[in-house]
């Protein structure tokens, strides 16, 4: 099988993550400029990021074991399609609350997708390609930091946000049909279709992924160590917007371009990893990328002027695409693909808890102390974390969970 044709699928698949994301970019940047005008508060936005994991708390109790017994591919369809129709809608809305609960719909559908596509993934891509493929996938996702801001700012000139929000309606309706190009990989016989899911099943699928838990504890806690840089990060991120606008007083142009900075960052990053996928061992990436991602906040917490800032942006983001590509290696070699829908659903419950009850915190004492106080404070307890991270990670005597990659 030629090289062009064996990443034929691959490279179908990144086209179709990259325009669904560059869609997501401009919603979500259209979407927190909306809410801080319509209410001039740091915590309305907040709550924005709160109904992300309070989606998944919702749908991770469950959702794994439909995730496991499905078909892979339709389901992601069907999910593309529903969080298109809804984000079409979303304009329509005329009040904060609306708006909420219509995000927090989007949200149930975008959890589920996620863990759907991470098995549909790990099905497609062989082993010994996915170092690299993860690598192309966060240089895809950061082209969005790139694009997004671009595409959003001029769709506000000849438009309005809500515009700019509609648009990725239309990503998101291109995925479903990039996706439906792609192969079906769940045989009839491999999909479990007499199985009728039942409380009694969920409660049967959380004693075996909590059971496979406690056999693989290293896996288990890298896992949840991992999950903790998503909280830190989701927690800081809801207070960026604020922090760039009113504490360093860009314009919100100039913000953009900032998170475009961010974008070159975890662009230079994750081409560094595809170039080097085979010398780059993944917990090395997951060490370096746990403690420099929270470095960059940290710059970007004591800057005091655009440059600064960027410093920081630049330097977190290129970092993080180290963590990312390392850890989602490490998870896909490492749990068996039949049960990391449920996996990834059940452990990711608690991610969910630490999320909300870490964004809310992180937003009150944010109107309370000051935003940069704050957000310094959050930085420090996150580089903490981060050397935690990189001492579980770099331990030799765990070293076959990061090589085996390597083997056959």
């Amino acid at each position: 099988m030629s090289k062009s044709i064996k990443w034929k699928n691959p490279l179908l698949l990144l086209l179709g993550i990259g325009v669904s994301n560059l869609g997501a970019w401009i919603y979500l940047i259209a979407l927190n400029l909306i809410v801080l005008d319509m209410t001039e508060s740091s915590f309305a936005v907040s709550v924005l990021y709160i109904l992300i994991p309070v989606a998944t708390l919702c749908t991770n109790f469950w959702s794994g074991s439909f995730i496991d017994r499905l078909n892979k591919r339709n389901l992601m369809i069907f999910l593309d399609l529903i969080r298109a129709f809804f984000i079409f809608l979303l304009p329509f809305m005329d009040s904060l609350i609306s708006i909420y609960l219509w995000v927090f719909i989007i949200n149930i559908a975008s959890s589920i997708f996620g863990p759907t596509s991470m098995v549909y993934m790990t099905k497609l891509i062989p082993k010994t390609n996915r170092q690299r493929f993860n690598a192309l996938r966060n240089f895809i996702n950061s082209s969005g930091f790139i694009l997004g801001p671009s595409i959003a700012g001029f769709l506000f000139i000849i438009g309005s946000p809500y515009l700019a929000i509609q648009l990725n309606s239309l990503a998101l309706c291109m995925s479903a049909i990039i996706i439906f190009l792609l192969p079906n990989l769940d045989l009839r016989g491999e999909i479990v279709i007499s199985e009728k899911v039942s409380l009694k099943v969920i409660r049967n699928d959380w004693i075996k992924i909590l059971s496979f838990s406690k056999s693989n504890m290293h896996i288990a806690l890298v896992y949840v160590l991992f999950s903790g840089i998503t909280v830190f990060m989701t927690g800081l991120d809801s207070l960026e917007a604020a922090f760039a606008t009113r504490v360093l007083s860009l314009s919100e142009s100039t913000y953009g371009f900032l998170v475009s900075v961010a974008g070159i960052g975890i662009i230079i990053g994750s081409l560094t990893n595809a170039l080097f996928a085979s010398r780059l061992k993944t917990n090395i990436l997951i060490g370096f990328g746990a403690i420099f991602t929270p470095f960059g906040y940290l710059i970007f917490a004591f800057s005091q002027n655009f440059i600064w800032a960027s410093v920081g942006f630049f330097t977190l983001t290129f970092a993080l695409s180290f963590a990312n590509t390392g850890f989602f290696t490490f998870y896909q070699n490492n749990v068996p693909v039949n049960i990391m829908g449920r996996f990834s659903s059940v452990l990711g419950v608690l991610e969910a808890l630490l999320i909300i009850m870490f964004t809310t915190i992180i937003g009150v004492f944010a109107e309370l102390y000051g935003i940069r106080f704050v957000y310094t404070i959050g930085s420090f307890t996150f580089l903490t974390l981060g050397f935690i991270i990189s001492l579980v990670v770099l331990d030799k005597s765990k070293k076959i969970y990061y090589y085996q990659e390597n083997k056959g």
